[in-house]
């Protein structure tokens, strides 16, 4: 059941490749499956103990950190091996909910792609966030797209003559939703994905914390899914495309706890609507208020810093 919306997941008409468990749910990432249900991409087996088998990128596993890092050539491009790889492309926003996404993805085996937006935010400090989390996280690859969103206006996360929220959740759709968002991002996802055989998308959407975004809820997964599937050359060819949104039922607390358990730094992350250059937070946004009370809510200390902090 999706608290934001009232209604089961089983309610849902489930796009072409996702299945059902025996419990009756969707095996679906989003939704609790385990990696033995997954149905891996062509070009990918199980090793002897069951899990997938995963290249290391052109290097040799003593040379992985903990949370690992993107392989390079001595020219300095991003190496991957031609066999044996599951690859995801991961939204990742510089904020807390993608860090944590991304390290989910990784844990599960996938080579992951990083890809951002420059969209027109108030601020780059956020993208220069999802450069460290990025490399921290052991993406092999990070993407930057420039597509300023900011044009068509309609945010006050794009527009600075509007004020942003300060007052927490109010009813109906946020100022700072920006129109269209997710759908364009997981467009550019797709198109991605397709072209170095990767078949799941990752991105971080909540439907807890701000319920009111139509392209957090799960039924905005479920048809983006369906899509992927209709409108490219590997869906209709029998390869489906699968979108995981693992925290989408999350409180921010659980967010934090998780990504804690995977070692994500929270310290790199920046969420703030309005942070300086420096990367330092407002403390009085709505997205400052949520982080902070999730770290309280989890009881752990927070990282953030702030521009009144010494």
């Amino acid at each position: 059941m999706s608290a934001a919306h009232g209604r089961s997941e089983d309610a849902l008409k489930l796009p072409r490749g996702v299945e059902r468990s025996e419990e009756g749910s969707p095996t679906h990432a989003a939704h609790g499956r385990s990696e033995d249900a997954l149905k891996l991409p062509r070009g990918v087996e199980r090793s002897e103990e069951g899990s997938p088998t995963h290249a290391a990128h052109g290097r040799s596993e003593g040379a992985l950190s903990p949370r690992g890092g993107p392989a390079q050539s001595a020219e300095g491009h991003t190496t991957h091996a031609a066999h044996g790889e599951r690859r995801a492309i991961v939204l990742l926003s510089g904020g807390l909910d993608s860090a944590t996404v991304l390290a989910q993805a990784r844990a599960q085996g996938y080579a992951c792609h990083a890809l951002s937006l420059r969209y027109g935010q108030r601020h780059s400090a956020e993208l220069d966030a999802a450069v460290r989390v990025a490399a921290a996280l052991g993406a092999v690859r990070h993407e930057i797209i420039d597509l300023d969103l900011g044009r068509f206006g309609g945010s006050a996360l794009t527009d600075s003559s509007q004020a942003l929220p300060t007052d927490g959740a109010t009813t109906g759709i946020p100022v700072t939703y920006v129109p269209a968002r997710n759908t364009v991002l997981l467009a550019l996802a797709l198109s991605w994905a397709e072209a170095v055989g990767a078949h799941d998308l990752f991105y971080g959407a909540n439907a807890v914390d701000y319920s009111g975004y139509p392209d957090c809820r799960p039924a905005f997964v479920a048809a983006f899914e369906q899509l992927a599937n209709l409108a490219t050359r590997d869906g209709v060819e029998g390869r489906p495309f699968r979108v995981h949104a693992p925290i989408i039922d999350m409180s921010k607390a659980d967010i934090i706890r998780t990504g804690l358990r995977l070692g994500v730094d929270y310290a790199m992350t920046v969420s703030c609507y309005q942070a300086d250059t420096q990367g330092r937070a407002c403390g009085v946004c709505d997205s400052c208020r949520i982080r902070a009370a999730g770290f309280a809510a989890a009881g752990v200390a927070d990282p953030t810093r702030y521009r009144d902090a010494s």
